[in-house]
């Protein structure tokens, strides 16, 4: 190291190095979404603000705040051998859709609470991951999955050539199920069996779920998770932000695409 260099860090030692203002920002963006984000969203959620700084940057400002997102993953099956009518993968991992309502996937997930069980079974659109609507149950039967399409018909009415992807959950086989599709000239596509990357986008979002919400909280009872789970879907629809997205959340995506 030269002479000078040395110096010239050993005077900055306990200086401002300007970035008083940046942390505070950072501290109040990661707090106020309660510790989901990483380095990435922050960043976009800065920029997004007018705020210019290098992801690098504030990389290494948060690992000197101690902030950082957490992960873990769990998983729930609802295959339970051939109950109905297996239809074809249609989807094949083609997750892009250029328009809202061009291609859908659905799953169920499971929770765990002191005991107790709770059941997410949602629609994701694949233009903007946004959650179409979705039913919670306390037990993983028919309805709960009838009563996510009723939902979501409600909201959308010309849904005709729409692909909606799924497993080959039981629920998914029954003959109401599917006719509900073919009622609406939706064409049902299923994974191959054990093969979870063919439903990648619904995956990811029960990670985010119980990365972001889950596994954050000691949870006293299936009626404190199921209010917050609300009010996560409600915020990940609305305001988290996707990188993907040009820093939009999915709603404000959506919104911008309709609007152009």
């Amino acid at each position: 190291m030269a002479r000078s260099t040395f110096y010239y860090h050993t005077k900055r030692i306990g200086q401002p190095d300007g970035y008083d203002a940046v942390r505070k920002r950072i501290r109040e963006v990661y707090d106020a979404n309660c510790g989901r984000y990483g380095y990435r969203r922050v960043t976009a959620q800065l920029r997004n603000e007018g705020i210019v700084v290098n992801h690098k940057t504030v990389q290494k400002l948060m690992a000197q705040m101690g902030l950082k997102a957490k992960r873990r993953k769990q998983k729930y099956r609802s295959y339970k051998g051939e109950f109905g009518k297996i239809a074809p993968n249609v989807l094949n991992r083609d997750f892009y859709a250029s328009r809202p309502n061009q291609k859908w996937a659905t799953d169920v997930t499971q929770v765990n609470i002191k005991g107790d069980k709770l059941y997410l079974s949602p629609i994701l659109d694949m233009f903007n991951g946004e959650i179409v609507s979705y039913t919670i149950s306390r037990t993983p039967d028919l309805k709960m999955a009838t009563r996510m399409l009723d939902k979501a018909f409600r909201i959308h009415h010309d849904l005709k050539g729409l692909i909606l992807h799924s497993d080959q959950g039981w629920h998914y086989q029954h003959l109401r199920y599917q006719k509900m599709l073919k009622d609406k000239g939706i064409v049902q596509s299923m994974s191959r069996k054990g093969n979870c990357i063919d439903n990648a986008m619904m995956e990811n979002f029960f990670g985010l779920m119980k990365n972001e919400l889950l596994y954050l909280h000691d949870w006293n009872s299936l009626q404190e998770f199921e209010h917050a789970l609300m009010n996560y879907i409600h915020y990940y629809n609305n305001q988290r932000i996707k990188l993907r997205l040009n820093g939009k959340s999915p709603v404000q995506y959506r919104t911008l695409y309709l609007n152009n």
